[in-house]
């Protein structure tokens, strides 16, 4: 994934903030916040090892699970005629949407 850095498991979105000159990375799929800054890729992976370090140790001392937990479950609203499209698409593999979907962006998101 573009932009993204993996730290100790964690995945970290990391954006150029111009106003500092710095890029700032920020954990997702968190119960909560822990970013962090660096001038440049050596130092956004220390500094975010240091920050994702201190938000486990909060996690652990207030009995908080880390990673936000997902139902596996969302609403999508597209056109009607993009859903037409893929219901089209995942019929002519022999799949249903709901198949054709997951595996379409199983294949992208890998």
């Amino acid at each position: 994934m573009k932009n993204t850095m993996e730290i100790d498991g964690y995945r970290a979105l990391i954006q150029f903030d111009p106003d500092i000159g710095m890029s700032r990375g920020e954990f997702i799929g968190l119960n909560g916040g822990a970013d962090f800054y660096a001038a440049d890729v050596d130092g956004l992976r220390k500094e975010g090892a240091v920050s994702l370090k201190v938000f486990l140790e909060m996690c652990r001392e207030d009995g908080v699970e880390p990673r936000r937990s997902y139902s596996g479950r969302f609403n999508l609203r597209i056109s009607p005629e993009l859903h037409a499209r893929a219901a089209a698409a995942a019929a002519a593999e022999g799949k249903s949407l709901n198949q054709w979907i997951t595996g379409t962006l199983g294949a992208i998101l890998t």
